[in-house]
């Protein structure tokens, strides 16, 4: 079964002149989908972009992240493993080639809490099925790694 996604992208960086040079615009986009916020995209800073708007970069390694997370919390409950919290933080490096670039590795740090300390072995274990059911990781050209810690709720 296929499934489409779709957005609205504008881009915001018009100052009057358009792209007549290199630094006469912005790299201020607005991302839209319905039913859900606004979310002010730009560049990374080192490409002119504008420190307070979400980059391509970090967007991918937020969908990466996420992705895990989601198909983690299902191979959690297939595995009666009860998790009560759960956070992630990632890095992502990108080496620059030319004007271009790709990313070469991610690397998740998720830090999980559960209900019992004889979920933790399984609680570990299951990060490796979750990034095999991980369609975001499944769809990129490097790879994507987990350093996961796991505790018992007090």
């Amino acid at each position: 079964m296929d499934h489409t996604y779709a957005l609205d992208l504008t881009w915001q960086g018009n100052r009057g002149t358009g792209t007549s040079g290199y630094r006469d615009y912005t790299r201020d986009v607005l991302l839209r989908a319905d039913g859900k916020p606004d979310l002010e995209a730009s560049a990374d800073p080192t490409f002119r972009g504008d420190r307070g708007r979400w980059n391509p970069e970090e967007l991918l390694l937020a969908a990466l992240a996420e992705c895990h997370l989601l198909s983690y919390l299902h191979s959690a409950v297939n595995h009666g493993v009860v998790v009560t919290a759960y956070d992630d933080s990632p890095v992502g490096t990108m080496a620059q080639v030319g004007q271009g670039g790709r990313f070469t590795s991610v690397v998740l740090r998720p830090r999980v809490v559960v209900a019992a300390p004889d979920q933790v072995e399984t609680a570990l274990a299951i990060h490796h099925e979750a990034s095999e059911n991980c369609f975001i990781a499944a769809s990129v050209n490097f790879p994507v790694t987990h350093e996961p810690t796991v505790t018992v709720a007090p």
